[in-house]
């Protein structure tokens, strides 16, 4: 799509329902850059705000640079400008500049900044990190706060007078004090995006903190769905919101919390369950079970979802 300016990608980032796709993988557990590519294709049919390649659900934690370089590129072929693409900006600070340079040069529309790998970290670090990641690139960029990254609300204000391009507060913590401080200080400044696991879990109450969006794993195999979740969210409809929560999102995150990971994996049962494979995951992360993806198939099933 046409560049996009931060201001501009703060505004389309909060119009609408964002999402991680998976990243498709071989049998033999290599990138499956076809693959990934028509699912873009598929999704960006869909009335998504944006899509993040690259990701959590994504796998990114398991793709090596170069990995990562062709996902976030073949992203942005398979949306053919129809929706932003948003890439990753992961580990050591240098490592983050060099992800968010390269996604610019692939024509991402911005970066999701992660959380720094295998430290801990006082506001004042988090904040020197954002700030140099943020002056690397003229791209937007997103801040996902959470595990060793938890950026709090004076540190956030910090972090936006030393950088325009910060537009976007991701909030990975789920917690109902830090997220209003940080609204309450902040307000219109940023876009903020509900992150945690199955999103839509937390949609309703976090809309009346200023989240306004979230990312939606579910969106991968059962979009329509998942769009028209986010739709009764907006309007606020509770009786909408908590039958479709009842119907198939809770008993699917009851099937998720088994095994640890499975946040990931089950999104990919789910594109099997749909008939559009991408594979299966990377280890550490292990796959569902055939008793499990039974238990899948016949939540698919019960909201009209089929191959």
């Amino acid at each position: 799509m046409p560049a996009v300016t931060p201001s501009e990608l703060a505004t389309v980032l909060g119009s609408g329902l964002l999402s991680f796709p998976v990243t498709a993988f071989t049998d033999d557990l290599e990138l499956d850059v076809p693959g990934y590519r028509e699912h873009l294709e598929w999704l960006s049919g869909y009335p998504v705000a944006a899509l993040f390649a690259a990701g959590g659900t994504g796998e990114g934690f398991s793709l090596t640079a170069e990995e990562t370089d062709q996902v976030v590129r073949a992203a942005v072929d398979g949306v053919a400008g129809k929706v932003p693409v948003l890439a990753p900006a992961t580990g050591s600070t240098r490592n983050a500049i060099a992800q968010a340079r390269a996604a610019e040069a692939a024509g991402a529309s911005g970066i999701l900044l992660m959380p720094p790998y295998l430290t801990e970290a006082d506001q004042v670090g988090l904040v020197e990190h954002v700030s140099a990641v943020c002056a690397a690139t003229s791209l937007g960029i997103v801040y996902y706060s959470r595990a060793n990254a938890v950026l709090h609300d004076e540190a956030v204000e910090r972090a936006c007078e030393r950088s325009a391009n910060l537009v976007g507060f991701k909030d990975g913590v789920g917690s109902i004090e830090q997220m209003t401080r940080t609204y309450a200080r902040m307000g219109d400044r940023l876009t903020y995006v509900g992150g945690l696991p199955t999103a839509e879990v937390f949609a309703l109450p976090l809309l009346q903190l200023g989240v306004t969006t979230y990312s939606s794993a579910i969106f991968n195999f059962v979009p329509q769905f998942a769009v028209e979740f986010y739709e009764a969210v907006r309007r606020q409809d509770r009786d909408e919101v908590y039958r479709r929560l009842n119907q198939f999102v809770i008993p699917y995150t009851r099937l998720r919390d088994r095994t640890k990971g499975y946040a990931v994996s089950i999104i990919k049962g789910g594109m099997r369950v749909i008939g559009r494979p991408a594979g299966p995951v990377r280890p550490p992360l292990s796959d569902l079970t055939q008793d499990e993806l039974a238990e899948l198939t016949t939540l698919v099933q019960g909201i009209g979802a089929t191959a």
